[in-house]
This record gives structure tokens, C-alpha cells and sequence, in this order.
């Protein structure tokens, strides 16, 4: 199996033009045909300046369709390519392998059947997301999860970090198959989040800029206030630490008789 085909899936990150590597754009121009993963259509006429065969994924989603089938026929197509011998650059928004599983399942199967393939890294929303809030995820340390993942499993949160969960938009869908849920969904999230955290923390509504000329999404709230805020799959629940950080006394005494012996 495998032949001259390849596959690599490259990040155009967040903000059109601004976040491009040149590595990425080198992989766009030289491939023989791009699959975009993007639902905007003015990036779709920014790749399209780079590479004449450019083809949308997004004509797979529909509305009720499983979310699994849609992903399928994302790999297949991306994939029916590769067989046929072609150079196949899947350019996606952010960072490909982020929120994107028909990228980690089109290399892992291309990988399979002999042909190269791989991942370019790109500028996510969640590197964004630190710039715009000014988190610095290594002060007090940061917990992500997907928001109806994080609502369907028991996690163990840590009130001291930040948490924060992406496509809140979506929260608590369980049949993939929806492209929003509504404020019912999210007090449902709001009262999971409420076995952690008081009513009235502050939280933070975040979205990235996608548009040069546009400003980020923040917007500060009461975590009771969520059900009834304007959100979509773009919009990221981000909630700042409730409690201080708790030393360890045992750990840090075995440290210390540590660096005791280091000096003897």
C-alpha cells in the first residue's frame, strides 16, 4: 500500500492573514489540491488567492446529521485524494488538531496505508485566549474541557486554576448532531459549575478575533447570569479562580530536607 499521494494538515490560526506561518502558506501553494475545514467564507476567498483548487468541507455538515458520518465523508474526501496520488494540504482555522478530529483520523489512516502524512501547528483560540484575558497559564494553572464532556463525566476541578470550557454553545448535546442547544442546556451546566462555584463568580464570555479590523469577545458575568447570554460553538466559558492555592506542607518539608543534603 501508500504511493506518491501525501497529507498534511497545516493551522492558518485565528485571525485571518495575521497568524499564517510561512511554512503553512508554502504547504497551501504547493499542494495540488487544499480541503478547507473553514465556515467563513471570506477565508475560503483568502485561500483561494493562494491556491486555485481550493474545496470546502463544510457542504458534510447538516443539521440533525450525526456528527460522526459528517467527519467520515471529511477523511474519505480528503483521503480519496491522497489515493490517487496527490499532495493534499487540509488547511483548517486555528490549530489543526484542536477541536478537529477528521484531521488526527485522515493522518492516522494515511499513516496506515503507507502514505506520509502530517500535522503543521498553527495559532489556536486557546493562545489567543491568553494574550486577549492576559492569562498566564503557568500562575495559578489552567483546566480545559469540552463543556459537555466536562458535564457528562465527573471531573475533578480545581478551584485554585482557571477552568475553562470550550463550545459552551453546544453545551450538553448529546446526540452531535446539533449545531446549538439552548439557555435550558446551559442552567444545567450552570448547575454542575454550581457544586464548585458560588452564583455570583465572575466568569468571562471570550471569542477570538477572526477579522483583523474586528476586537475580541470579552464579556464579564455572573455565572448565574449564563443561561440568558448570547452565545454560539465559538464562544468559550472561561472561569477565573474561586479559591486560593492550598500549600503543602508534607511535600514541601521532604524539599527541604532535600536541599539540606544537597549543601552537606
Amino acid at each position: 500500500m501508500g504511493g506518491s499521494g501525501s497529507l498534511v494538515c497545516v493551522g492558518i490560526g485565528m485571525t485571518l492573514g495575521s497568524h499564517i506561518t510561512p511554512l503553512a502558506r508554502s504547504y497551501i501553494s504547493n499542494a495540488d489540491v487544499v480541503f478547507t475545514g473553514t465556515s467563513d467564507g471570506v477565508i475560503e476567498l483568502w485561500l483561494a488567492k493562494m491556491h486555485p483548487d481550493v474545496r470546502s468541507l463544510q457542504s458534510f455538515y447538516r443539521e440533525g446529521k450525526p456528527r460522526s458520518e459528517t467527519y467520515r465523508q471529511m477523511v474519505e474526501a480528503m483521503l480519496n485524494e491522497v489515493r490517487a496520488g496527490k499532495r493534499v494540504c487540509g488547511a483548517f482555522y486555528g490549530h489543526p488538531g484542536v477541536f478537529a478530529l477528521p484531521t488526527h483520523k485522515a493522518i492516522e489512516i494515511a499513516r496506515r496505508e503507507g502514505y506520509t502524512a502530517h500535522m503543521e501547528p498553527g495559532v489556536s483560540a486557546e493562545d489567543c485566549l491568553y494574550a486577549d484575558l492576559g492569562i498566564d497559564p503557568g500562575k495559578f494553572g489552567c483546566q480545559h474541557y469540552e463543556a459537555s464532556q466536562y458535564m457528562l463525566y465527573r471531573r475533578r476541578i480545581d478551584t485554585s486554576a482557571y477552568l475553562v470550557l470550550w463550545q459552551i454553545g453546544v453545551a450538553g448535546d448529546q446526540s452531535l448532531a446539533r449545531f446549538s442547544t439552548g439557555p435550558a442546556y446551559r442552567q444545567v451546566l450552570v448547575d454542575v459549575l454550581a457544586r464548585d462555584y458560588d452564583l455570583d463568580h465572575q466568569v468571562i464570555l471570550y471569542k477570538a478575533v477572526t477579522l483583523p479590523m474586528h476586537h475580541p469577545r470579552v464579556e464579564r458575568l455572573r455565572l448565574r447570569d449564563l443561561p440568558a447570554a448570547s452565545v454560539d460553538t465559538h464562544v468559550t466559558l472561561v472561569i477565573p479562580p474561586a479559591s486560593s492555592l492550598q500549600a503543602d506542607p508534607t511535600v514541601r518539608d521532604s524539599l527541604a530536607a532535600l536541599d539540606i543534603r544537597q549543601i552537606a
